[in-house]
């Protein structure tokens, strides 16, 4: 009688021995060591992946974010350059130095036609 109620008191778990780690050094958890390291250690790191992943993605999407900037700046300019090499902005740009220089109303090569 007196064996059996010392295994039930051994058996049962209760809130004091869970907090004070009395439930560590049973015997499950002995047997049971190496396979509860392993898994910590794939939680941790699990969660250091995902972290990195995180961090990637939040890269990913500002180096998005500045390619677009980029290339709205890089269309921008184009458009500028565009603009300002026109003929006719060139001849603005000519006649406002009062210069001699004017636009040819010849072209530069004749098409000869046979007779």
């Amino acid at each position: 009688m007196k064996e059996e109620n010392a295994e039930k008191t051994k058996k049962r778990t209760s809130l004091k021995s869970i907090l004070g780690g009395d439930i560590l050094a049973t015997d499950f958890f002995r047997r049971q060591a190496g396979l509860l390291f392993l898994i910590t250690v794939l939680v941790i790191v699990y969660i250091n992946n995902r972290y990195e992943c995180q961090q990637q993605l939040i890269e990913i999407d500002n180096l998005k974010k500045q390619l677009t900037d980029i290339k709205y700046d890089a269309l921008t300019r184009s458009s500028e350059l565009m603009e300002r090499s026109r003929q006719s902005r060139i001849e603005e740009y000519i006649a406002t130095k009062e210069s001699d220089l004017q636009t040819s109303t010849h072209p530069p090569y004749l098409i000869w036609k046979k007779p």
